[in-house]
């Protein structure tokens, strides 16, 4: 029992991980841009498709990844330009309609492109096996170096954000864009700069999810509305925020789908708890949002 606690704990952790390449980058777009990006999970599909697509052309997964990242960041930057710098000063039912037009852009793009069957990308050899954790604990490789990367990534962009020159224009231009523009720097470009990154880390968490899970059009609305839980709970804007409340809804979702049959099957009959335990697994990061907004509605860490 012990074992499977500790598994699930990491399979919940490296949830979590996606959720924060997600958050971190949406985080960036609405509490910095204060732009409404529901076409963020596009984003999100986009890159597994181009790192699937990618690996099968090179056959080298390394490569894969560095142009399926780069291609990413190329496509956020069209998008900003083409598509979303003239809503910054719109309202956010504007914002809205027009990222969910992009949605239904993309995914009849890929369905054009590669088809509506789900796509199942292999991983090399080197990272299909399984490491010792514990003595008696095995986990995947993959998974393991998705922990890895995402911490990593998440330290890094965490310095950025604050140690650094482009960082403290990031959050000048949260907090009064139209001072720092007459300061003379070029918001629009620090603008597009900013939601290439957010569409690169977009990016990132799809191509890592591609070898886990099923890549098919509509996939990023499917972890949109997790992301959007994530960073309400952590607090709009915040970097801290975002990767705490990754942590958390990662954590409690996966350990809720996990346990929370057992835990009922003895308190309630078997058939009532298959009934209720998956309804009440799917309701639980809901359920901690509220309760988190009920205690600070600013969410866990708000921006000073």
């Amino acid at each position: 029992m012990i074992l499977l606690v500790l598994e699930q704990t990491l399979n919940g952790l490296q949830y979590g991980v996606m959720l924060l390449l997600m958050a971190a980058g949406l985080t960036l777009v609405f509490g910095i841009m204060n732009l409404v990006n529901l076409a963020h999970g596009s984003l999100y599909m986009v890159g597994a498709y181009l790192a699937t697509g990618f690996y099968q052309w090179t056959g080298s997964f390394l490569a894969s990844v560095a142009l399926a990242l780069a291609a990413t960041l190329v496509v956020g930057i069209v998008v900003e330009v083409v598509a979303l710098r003239t809503l910054y000063e719109r309202d956010h039912l504007d914002q809205v309609l027009a990222t969910f037009g992009l949605i239904l852009f993309f995914n009849e793009l890929i369905a054009i492109v590669w088809g509506r069957a789900a796509l199942y990308s292999s991983l090399p050899g080197w990272l299909s096996g399984h490491m010792q954790v514990l003595p008696g604990v095995r986990y995947p490789v993959y998974r393991a170096l998705v922990i890895l990367v995402g911490l990593v990534v998440a330290a890094l962009l965490y310095l950025m954000v604050t140690r650094t020159r482009l960082g403290m224009l990031i959050r000048a231009g949260a907090s009064n864009r139209t001072m720092v523009a007459a300061l003379g720097v070029n918001i629009r470009l620090l603008y597009t700069v900013v939601f290439g990154v957010g569409a690169a880390l977009a990016g990132l968490a799809g191509l890592i999810a591609g070898p886990i899970y099923a890549v098919q059009p509509g996939m990023g609305e499917q972890i949109l509305i997790q992301v959007f839980v994530v960073i309400v709970i952590g607090g709009i804007g915040s970097i801290r925020g975002a990767v705490v409340g990754a942590v958390i809804v990662g954590m409690v979702d996966t350990l809720g789908r996990a346990f929370l049959k057992p835990v009922l099957s003895i308190v309630l009959s078997p058939s009532a708890a298959d009934t209720a335990g998956p309804a009440l697994a799917s309701m639980l990061i809901y359920m901690l949002m509220a309760a988190v907004l009920a205690v600070r509605p600013q969410g866990l860490f708000p921006v000073r």
